[in-house]
């Protein structure tokens, strides 16, 4: 199973903050790195939906995706059962922002707009689920985000039961016709007939199960990624972008490397915001400082993984969805960082806490290593030997093939010869 179909949601409303929320400068205002406030609020959402788009694009390339900017309830219905009737049995993911609109309520209704941008417009979550069925994904980027996880229980519960019933009536209708197409016939006739029908039976009852199991596997294929708790509130620290959660699931190297300089300010002095969109590289080549940044990453978040969960929850989340096992490890960075402004992620399935495991310490490390060396490869490659902040004078590719050095990431190494001693 994989995910094929997305669905990019935004509800920014750009220059009209919803009445639940009070900013107080400075406030974090980026969304997905793009200030909305440096251009026209129509052309900026535009933008802002495209860049989340390429985001999700380096870890699905091949999924189709459709963008719901300041949608109505009816834009969101259309777009839903366009994306189930394509994906067929496959998966879909839908990603809610909801910066520009107020926080869900206890009913578990996550709010859009009307045609008229003059109403917030309430939309149930059960009406959601209905609509995009299952298997989904669902990414909520909001205040009190947790408060709907209630509305996908009883859903998958309601669902789960009507299913059962149903086939309970079809198994008593099946076993009525059963009994009533017994012809009448010699003793020996009947007796080889009986047999069949019952050998018939069992086979047709042991089918039935499998297709029953799965089934009800299918209805509960629900996962679901929560920005907050039921009572948090996103973080405003204009030192991160207004969609955290967001930066975290989609470009987690960056706003990784962006915390461990906040956090250590003293070992990356050297080092400023705007150098983190010059290190070069791409995300696939593990010969670069980029890719090679993401495979430590990679295998850092995997280990956590395998460590703190069930075999069978690993496999399910870290194994079977190249989308699903992106987004479960980029979600143990956003349950690191999101910690340490006191806004917790949620997720269904629950995942224990992994902020505190050792193997953080590792990444750190690589982290640290990454931008003592930005520095002097940025100014190497420069033509006129300065950084300049606004844009790059070259292209990631072409920094590579500079003669900067660069002193490649010796974890992997390190734990091979760990690894060694301990089974040696």
């Amino acid at each position: 199973m994989k995910t094929v179909q997305v669905a990019i949601v935004m509800c920014l409303n750009i220059g009209t903050d919803p009445p639940d929320v009070v900013k107080t400068p400075p406030y974090a205002r980026d969304e997905c790195w793009i200030d909305p406030l440096s251009l026209p609020p129509q052309k900026a959402i535009e933008r802002i939906g495209q860049a989340l788009q390429s985001q999700y694009e380096r870890w699905q390339a091949r999924a189709r995706y459709k963008q719901c900017l300041d949608p109505t309830v009816e834009d969101i219905k259309k777009l839903c059962l366009g994306l189930r009737r394509n994906a067929r049995d496959e998966r879909v993911l839908f990603h809610y922002n909801g910066h520009g609109v107020p926080r869900p309520t206890q009913n578990g209704e996550i709010w859009v707009f009307n045609k008229d941008f003059t109403q917030y417009i309430p939309l149930s979550v059960y009406e959601l689920q209905r609509w995009i069925g299952n298997p989904a994904i669902y990414v909520f980027d909001c205040s009190c985000a947790s408060l709907l996880l209630p509305l996908f229980h009883s859903f998958m519960d309601h669902q789960d039961a009507m299913f059962k019933d149903q086939v309970e009536r079809n198994n008593q209708a099946h076993q009525k016709d059963s009994d009533n197409g017994g012809g009448t016939g010699s003793s020996g006739n009947n007796n080889n007939s009986s047999s069949n029908n019952s050998n018939s039976n069992n086979n047709k009852r042991d089918s039935s199960n499998v297709d029953v199991d799965q089934a009800t596997a299918r209805i509960r294929d629900c996962i679901v990624l929560c920005a907050t708790s039921a009572t948090g509130t996103l973080p405003t620290n204009p030192d991160f972008p207004a969609d955290i959660f967001t930066a975290c699931l989609t470009t987690p190297i960056k706003i990784a490397l962006r915390w461990f300089m906040k956090r250590n300010p003293l070992s990356t002095h050297h080092v400023s915001a705007s150098m983190l969109d010059s290190i070069p590289g791409r995300v696939s080549g593990r010969k670069t400082p980029l890719g090679e940044l993401n495979w430590v990453f990679t295998a850092i978040t995997d280990t956590i993984a395998w460590n703190v969960l069930s075999r069978a929850q690993f496999q399910r989340l870290f194994r079977q969805d190249l989308l699903v096992a992106s987004l479960f490890r980029n979600f143990l960075l956003a349950d690191r960082i999101m910690r340490s402004v006191n806004c917790p992620p949620v997720s269904w399935p629950r995942l224990p806490p992994t902020c505190q495991h050792p193997l953080w310490d590792a990444w750190d490390l690589v982290a640290e290593t990454c931008l003592s060396q930005l520095p002097g490869m940025i100014m190497a490659s420069s033509p006129d030997g300065v950084h300049h902040k606004n844009k790059n004078v070259q292209s990631p590719g072409k920094i590579l093939s500079s003669s900067v050095s660069w002193q490649h990431c010796i974890f992997f190494k390190q734990h091979c010869i760990l690894a060694s001693n301990i089974f040696s």
